[in-house]
């Protein structure tokens, strides 16, 4: 199937449920309520050469979407999607295909009440994978988490510095790394690829858990910050990357994922070493 190029600014149509959430974040009262049956999950599209798809969420065995996600393109990364206890399919189609197309790709998830994942399409066109990584909530006392997903293809290994603190080393691409525990500080994030360099000074607080996602940007690497949870007291925030360097879409809405009939604009990042705060993050 001949799906067109990539491209970077991306028209998103959120097909669901008309269920509007009441505000960015839940007591602890409510959220441990919310966790006795609801688990979330969230959608990344991070293969640099692959065009934009429109993606579906079916509970396991019903022939009927239960959630769609139209043209998404490379670097969107959604807000969690609140979803019950039980086995879904992921299914990816050209950005347009009718809904009764042969998908790309498909992929199981199987969601546990209090848990959260990301279903998240990496690798190269020709080698595409959906790959559903478990997403950590919660941190060791007064630390915060972080981890790195390798999403450029311009620069096949990076590694990655927070202060005095290597995260990772030789990440090679279409890579998740482990979480990496680090102090709450004030300090430098460095990604380094070959001879590409891109920085910041950003704050880790505790008990936030991030994920650093290296994209292909317009001028060099470019890098989203993503705050995925703020504490076990809230639900888990997901939602807009912020970047530094390079451009890169992203999703600008604050609410959960498919949960707004409607339609929005991914704009694309500016270039510049300067980190923005994300739309969702929680202190």
């Amino acid at each position: 199937m001949k799906v067109p190029s990539v491209i970077r600014r991306v028209i998103v149509t959120l097909a669901g449920p008309a269920l509007l959430l009441g505000g960015a974040a839940v007591s602890a009262g409510s959220a441990s309520a919310a966790t006795s049956d609801v688990g979330w999950a969230r959608l990344a599209h991070l293969s640099p050469n692959t065009p934009a798809v429109d993606v579906y969420l079916y509970s396991f065995g019903n022939q009927s979407a239960k959630l769609v996600l139209r043209h998404v393109g490379y670097g969107a990364v959604s807000p969690y999607q609140p979803l019950g206890a039980g086995d879904y399919t992921v299914a990816m189609r050209a950005a347009g295909a009718a809904a009764t197309t042969k998908p790309v790709l498909s992929a199981t998830l199987a969601v546990t009440a209090g848990h959260a994942y990301t279903v998240a399409g990496l690798g190269p066109e020709s080698g595409l994978r959906l790959q559903v990584l478990d997403d950590q909530l919660t941190t060791p006392s007064g630390k915060a988490l972080v981890r790195v997903v390798q999403a450029s293809l311009r620069q096949h290994v990076v590694s990655v510095t927070y202060g005095a603190n290597a995260v990772v080393s030789h990440l090679a691409f279409a890579s998740v790394s482990s979480y990496q525990a680090v102090e709450p500080e004030t300090a430098a994030v460095r990604i380094t690829g070959g001879s590409d360099t891109v920085a910041s000074t950003v704050r880790f607080a505790a008990g936030t858990v991030h994920t650093l996602v290296v994209l292909d940007g317009a001028k060099g690497l470019a890098v989203d910050n993503i705050t995925d949870a703020a504490g076990s007291a809230v639900m888990p925030a997901g939602g807009a990357g912020t970047g530094f360097g390079g451009t890169a879409p992203r999703v600008p809405s604050p609410l959960p994922w498919l949960l707004l009939i409607g339609t929005g604009s991914l704009a694309a990042i500016a270039g510049g070493l300067r980190l923005r705060r994300p739309a969702r993050q929680r202190a």
